[in-house]
């Protein structure tokens, strides 16, 4: 036999995830040669329990699930000395992270991928005693990503996203933070925070591509000042709607690999789009070049 893979899927996740398609996946496997032992996931917190196992059986850690189910299986491989390379099947709602590496949400062809992609490291983050891949955030834009319903967003995708994201900007909750990046220190009242190394955020925010790396060492630290007047809000609106990020006073945007966030209160987190216990102190850094994972042009596999 080829290669051997620990295939884990979360079955509730996202409007793809059939028995049907995925049965389409695991014969596209076994049609290359690659024997695929199968794991579905009961509960939070148990891809990483399953992705511990994969250190001395497997050669290569497949998940099929959203953004959440992929942090999980990363928490279970950064657990291990021999760290296999991960494949992602994205079958989630939003998948973030799955359009920051080109791949496709047709299930059948993203396993195409797998098998004939690129192998890719890119850094992971450690918060505090956790590990994220593309995100860790607080404030507006953040606390839609897990409260809106399961059932929500199987129906509106994307629109439930925004549509909780602009209730939280109207409800501007201000967060006093005291926060030390590299040799930077920032300290004032925001509305929203973000730690990330993708060019999307929830769906709702962009990134320009050419300002993110996702080997680089380095994450992009974004902070929006809570603003103090409506025409202020209304310029950081405008910066949000365009995507400019770097022009605005009430915006900072910096590059960094190491950050302390200090507050007053216990600050809700989340982490990859799932909600956090942050407390009040989260310490971020970045773990370069930490996990291998394989990425490809969707393109180039839909001619094959």
């Amino acid at each position: 036999m080829g290669k051997s893979i620990l295939f884990i899927i979360n079955p509730h996740s996202g409007k793809n995830n059939s028995k049907k398609n995925i049965l389409k996946v695991i014969e596209e496997f076994c049609n290359n040669d690659y024997e695929v032992t199968v794991k579905t996931t009961n509960g939070k917190y148990h891809a990483t329990e399953i992705a511990k196992e994969s250190e001395n059986r497997f050669d290569m850690v497949v998940c099929c699930g959203g953004d959440g189910t992929l942090n999980e299986v990363i928490n279970g491989v950064m657990q291990c000395e021999n760290r296999k390379t991960i494949g992602y099947i994205p079958a989630g709602t939003t998948n973030d992270f799955a359009s920051s590496l080109d791949l496709p949400k047709d299930l059948v062809s993203a396993a195409k991928i797998i098998m004939n992609g690129e192998p890719y490291k890119i850094d992971i983050g450690s918060f505090n005693n956790k590990y994220f891949i593309y995100t860790a955030s607080f404030g507006a834009f953040t606390e839609c990503s897990y409260s809106v319903p399961q059932s929500m967003k199987k129906v509106l995708g994307h629109f439930a996203y925004v549509m909780e994201s602009v209730k939280d900007i109207q409800n501007l909750n201000r967060i006093h933070m005291r926060i030390k990046a590299d040799d930077m220190f920032f300290e004032d009242d925001y509305i929203f925070g973000a730690v990330s190394n993708s060019i999307s955020l929830g769906g709702v925010m962009k990134l320009d591509s050419k300002l993110v790396s996702y080997n680089d060492g380095l994450y992009e630290l974004l902070l929006i000042k809570y603003p103090k007047s409506y025409i202020e809000l209304q310029k950081i609106v405008s910066s949000l709607l365009t995507n400019n990020f770097t022009a605005d006073e009430y915006i900072i945007f910096k590059h960094c690999k190491e950050i302390v966030f200090r507050s007053d209160e216990e600050v809700a987190w989340t982490l990859d789009g799932e909600y956090e216990e942050g407390g009040e102190e989260v310490k971020i850094c970045n773990n370069h070049q930490a996990i291998t994972i394989i990425k490809g042009k969707t393109k180039e596999i839909e001619k094959e």
